[in-house]
């Protein structure tokens, strides 16, 4: 028998390099599932070659001497399997993916298709909106050209230096123009869906959001509520800090205020600074504004004139009130189907476990878990000593599309495989009384996130805790938000009507007080 030097690899790691073969984000994300897809593959990965990728895989053992002098414009294929033969041939497929013959009409379009924004313009000078959805580090000249030729920018890209976003939106409001980003994967402008975006209803609600998943809640709630949105204007995460000051958040309130099409605004964020966002909230002159921040809190619950909620389903519920709707009973059953979970759990079982594709709402179940529950620990902590590694024991709500989860792999919105497998190892401990998830539908998203999950659900049913999922989507959505919620039901987790709902109902089962399920949120 070998000695433990003499242990053979339990993998094999292996690369494969194509010069100056620029492939787009979608077709990295078909190669690399067609990658994974092989028996024997651990993990696979297609990226282009930017340093911080090549950092990634050098840290994660991949050999480097392939990639001496590889540069942005270069095309790294890697997977880990079970032995050299079966990663060629998972490498082979990705490359057949990436370098499969174009049809004629596929090559009639690459001849047309321009490459610069200048010739973009020149083939529909009727635009006014650019997605710029390129690596970060060039993602400030491409927006530049957009600004240039007159149009708004949607800055999809993240990883774009502060001073770089700073410049580009003061050069945007004296244009007259919209910077939504960085890092904005929302917006809905005009009745068209930009980024992850929900099949919804036109209204007169316009959603000012510096926070992606909290402005798909917001739109995915008032069109299920029958009252819709007029526009969704996603600012970037960072626009209502100090820093930069809510340039992008007042010019699109302004604009707002100024559309005759909507009748009420909703501002949407984490925690902003606030003396930015009451400074935001200032150019709002003409219609109802609520600022729906959530974790924040004011005397009297009124920032600046507006109205202020401190989750997103209070945000929405009171925007709807501005507007003399009501709102579903959001919170029916769910104290009856707390008890039932609570009268099956073993005493050992007290802690929440979130596993959340959505940065806001995993924030959000911060804030109300920490109300109910008391100190919760995440990689995105609410506090100064609520990071990672959390205690034994602890609460623990964890943000999958955070960079050090997504590093080398699709978002976990796009491919919920990584989500999975973090649960298969995290959410069977016997201290485990509750796992809370979100489900994020629309247009982007993987096909069947319900149904890539449900199994694994059904598993953690199964070892004695209980499951709390909320959906966020619309029956427009691809999916089919009804048949999303089905196969969660059939797997045995409650589903609820918001995501501060579910994490209320998560909370009601590991305090063993089913009424908190019921209880009004904030």
């Amino acid at each position: 028998m070998p000695g433990a030097s003499e242990a053979a690899p339990v993998s094999t790691a292996s690369l494969r390099v194509f010069a100056g073969a620029y492939r787009d984000s979608l077709l990295l994300l078909s190669a690399t599932r067609a990658m994974m897809a092989g028996d024997g593959v651990e993990w696979a990965t297609a990226v282009m070659a930017l340093s911080a990728n090549v950092a990634d895989l050098a840290a994660d053992g991949f050999a480097m001497t392939d990639l001496d002098g590889a540069d942005a414009n270069d095309l790294v294929l890697a997977v880990r399997a079970a032995d050299a033969a079966t990663a060629s041939a998972a490498l082979d497929c990705g490359g057949a993916v990436l370098f499969a013959e174009p049809g004629p009409a596929d090559r009639d379009r690459a001849r047309q298709a321009p490459r610069t924004v200048a010739g973009a313009v020149a083939q529909l000078p009727a635009a006014n909106v650019a997605v710029v959805s390129v690596p970060g580090p060039y993602a400030g000249l491409a927006a530049h050209q957009a600004l240039t030729s007159g149009l708004h920018v949607l800055l999809f890209s993240d990883n774009v230096p502060l001073e770089e976003e700073i410049g580009l939106k003061e050069r945007a409001s004296a244009l007259g123009l919209l910077v939504m980003g960085p890092g904005a994967g929302t917006a809905v402008l005009g009745g068209v869906g930009l980024g992850f975006a929900n099949a919804v209803s036109r209204g007169r609600v316009g959603v000012v959001a510096a926070a992606g998943t909290g402005a798909q809640e917001m739109m995915t709630l008032l069109d299920r509520w029958d009252i819709g949105v007029s526009h969704v204007i996603g600012v970037g995460g960072r626009d209502l800090t100090t820093s930069v000051g809510g340039r992008m958040a007042a010019s699109a309130v302004r604009a707002l205020d100024a559309d005759p099409g909507t009748d009420a605004i909703l501002l949407v964020s984490k925690p902003p600074d606030p003396a930015i966002a009451a400074a935001v909230v200032a150019h709002c002159r003409r219609k109802p504004l609520v600022a729906a921040c959530v974790g924040m809190s004011a005397p009297g619950g009124r920032l600046a004139g507006a109205v202020l909620a401190g989750t997103l389903e209070e945000g929405a519920r009171q925007v709807s009130g501005q507007l003399g709707r009501g709102v579903p009973d959001l919170a029916a059953g769910l104290a009856a189907a707390a008890g039932k979970a609570v009268s099956g759990l073993a005493g050992t079982r007290t802690a929440v476990r979130g596993f959340f594709t959505g940065g806001t709402l995993c924030y959000e179940a911060q804030v109300v878990l920490s109300e109910l529950l008391g100190a919760v620990y995440s990689n995105i902590p609410l506090a100064a000593g609520n990071g990672l590694p959390a205690p034994a024991g602890a609460h623990i709500c964890l943000d999958l599309g955070e960079e050090e989860f997504t590093q080398g792999r699709p978002h976990p919105m796009i491919d919920p495989a990584a989500r999975r497998e973090i649960m298969q190892e995290q959410a069977l401990g016997q201290d485990v009384a509750v796992v809370l998830l979100d489900v994020v539908l629309g247009y982007g998203s993987h096909q069947d996130p319900a149904g890539e999950i449900a199994g694994t659900c059904a598993d953690v049913i199964a070892g004695g805790a209980a499951v709390v999922a909320y959906v966020l989507g619309t029956r427009a959505d691809p999916q089919g938000y009804d048949a999303q919620r089905a196969k969660l039901t059939d797997a045995g987790v409650i589903v609820t009507a918001t995501a501060a709902r579910a994490a209320h109902t998560a909370a009601a089962i590991a305090a063993r007080q089913p009424g908190l399920a019921e209880l009004a949120v904030r």
